[in-house]
């Protein structure tokens, strides 16, 4: 899981070498990803076919993809980008009180604790830069989007094929970015137009961006799903920022990201990650204790 965080990390790294603006880039993105998960399928014999009821479900779930991604870029544009991954970093916060919800089940608070104490580290390492609430706002807006549709992926795959589900949902997302480019093109764009044109260099890295890190990284931790929790996968994804953090330290020689502040945060944020199965492996185990003795 973590190894799949990382290359999410280098999403930042990949995202900054692209030219293209940001909606355009994740409409790229979302498109190729779902050509090459269906050219994998169609050569390896996977089989993607769905009944229309489940294959209507996850286009919509795509949408709420979609809807997270603009929503994220939409908080770096009005604010900063240190200001959508706190609000980012709230994921495993509403995961602990959504995925109860609509499971029927209490609260857990370990989590909720867990998932403040990561709110609680990127606060602290993007201190300087925290001023701007409504995209603090719309971030967490991101948030509850990545909560929700984790939690219905971490249900689906149990009787879904992961590739079938990252095909439509990379479907479902391509077109929900397709139907916001009139909104998009009126409120957001820059240009008052689409840029569509991507260069040489461009396009090697978008199609980095969408096999790598999209089709091979979004499938597999849907597979994960089968044995990881919605929210332990939203808690591993906060290490995201400081892996991208750490890269672009290495890459783009970006010293002024390592300071104390940086470590003091990541150190909160890598407790909370570790902490968690321990603790969730003791509940477990108490858990079943009690129930043998009644």
């Amino acid at each position: 899981m973590h190894f799949i965080v990382l290359i999410w990390g280098f999403t930042a790294i990949l995202g900054k070498s692209i030219s293209l603006p940001a909606v355009e880039m994740v409409f790229y993105r979302t498109l190729l990803a779902a050509i090459g998960i269906g050219l994998y399928a169609y050569f390896r014999k996977k089989d993607l076919r769905c009944t229309p009821k489940l294959t209507l479900t996850l286009l919509l779930t795509g949408f709420l993809v979609a809807t997270h991604w603009i929503l994220f870029f939409l908080s770096a544009r009005i604010s900063n980008v240190s200001i959508s991954l706190v609000g980012i970093a709230t994921t495993a916060f509403w995961t602990s009180i959504i995925d109860p919800l609509l499971s029927k089940r209490k609260v857990i608070w370990m989590e909720v604790i867990l998932g403040l104490l990561v709110v609680l580290g990127l606060y602290i390492i993007f201190y300087y830069e925290f001023e701007l609430a409504m995209g603090l706002i719309i971030a967490i807006g991101a948030a509850i989007m990545a909560s929700i549709f984790t939690i219905i992926n971490s249900r689906l795959v149990k009787n879904t094929n992961h590739y079938a589900i990252t095909f439509y949902e990379m479907t479902g997302a391509n077109l929900g970015i397709a139907f916001f480019f009139p909104f998009y093109v009126h409120y957001f764009s820059a240009k008052g137009e689409l840029v569509m044109a991507p260069t040489f260099t461009d396009i090697i890295f978008l199609l980095l961006l969408s096999m790598i890190c999209t089709v091979y990284a979004y499938t597999a931790s849907i597979h994960l799903m089968k044995r990881i929790s919605a929210f332990a996968i939203n808690l591993s994804i906060n290490m995201e920022p400081i892996y991208g953090m750490l890269l672009a330290f290495i890459i783009f020689k970006e010293y002024k990201l390592l300071d104390i502040q940086f470590f003091v945060g990541a150190s909160l944020i890598l407790v909370s990650v570790l902490v968690y199965p321990i603790l969730n492996k003791y509940y477990r185990r108490r858990a079943l204790k009690m129930q043998n003795f009644g």
